[in-house]
């Protein structure tokens, strides 16, 4: 099943848009995002998905500072790219932020992870990369099991305006580490091939 997008109003403000997505009644279990200034509504994640989300989790449990966290439904807002997403894991320090209801802002991040789901992989490997570049994201993880050339994850770095430069890009089987603050190595044998 593929993504759904609710038309909006091209003049409404960011926080009109960000009162609807917050007011608005969706489908239970959707994922429900801006992208680009859009509402998007995608079905749950599927289980392989998930595993993989879970495998990192867990790897990242066991190198992060015991003052940060590792959220699997945590909105993250990006207003300069009209953007609130919902990664598979955002890795963030935990901070006092009680005036925050719904979302925290993008910037607080230290790390973001997108798996892709056959439908709306364009959203992870484009527009999501570019919001999360803009906010400042130092690492950003994509998990791209439908890549032209085939299962790869690829990490990217150094944010400058818009623009990740990439890392290093392992194909399903291979190891991939991450720098510090992390210094971690995941193994992508553990992922589930499409």
């Amino acid at each position: 099943m593929s993504a759904l997008t609710v038309s909006q109003d091209p003049e409404q403000s960011w926080d009109d848009l960000v009162r609807f997505w917050e007011e608005m009644e969706w489908p239970e279990g959707s994922r429900v995002e801006i992208i680009e200034g859009i509402v998007t509504v995608s079905p749950a994640p599927a289980y392989s998905h998930n595993l993989i989300a879970a495998r990192i989790q867990r790897r990242l449990y066991s190198v992060i500072p015991e003052d940060w966290e590792i959220f699997q439904t945590q909105a993250i807002a990006v207003p300069s790219r009209l953007g609130m997403f919902i990664p598979d894991l955002v890795v963030a320090p935990v901070r006092d932020h009680t005036d925050l209801e719904s979302h925290i802002p993008a910037a607080l991040a230290e790390l973001v992870v997108e798996v892709t789901s056959k439908s709306n992989a364009r959203h992870d490997r484009v527009s999501k990369p570019a919001a999360y570049a803009a906010a400042g994201i130092p690492l950003f993880l994509l998990v791209d099991r439908w890549a032209p050339d085939g299962p790869a994850a690829t990490l990217y770095g150094d944010p400058k305006g818009d623009v990740y430069r990439p890392l290093l890009t392992a194909k399903f089987g291979e190891p991939l580490k991450l720098p510090a603050p992390f210094d971690l190595v995941i193994d992508t044998a553990e992922f589930p091939a499409p």
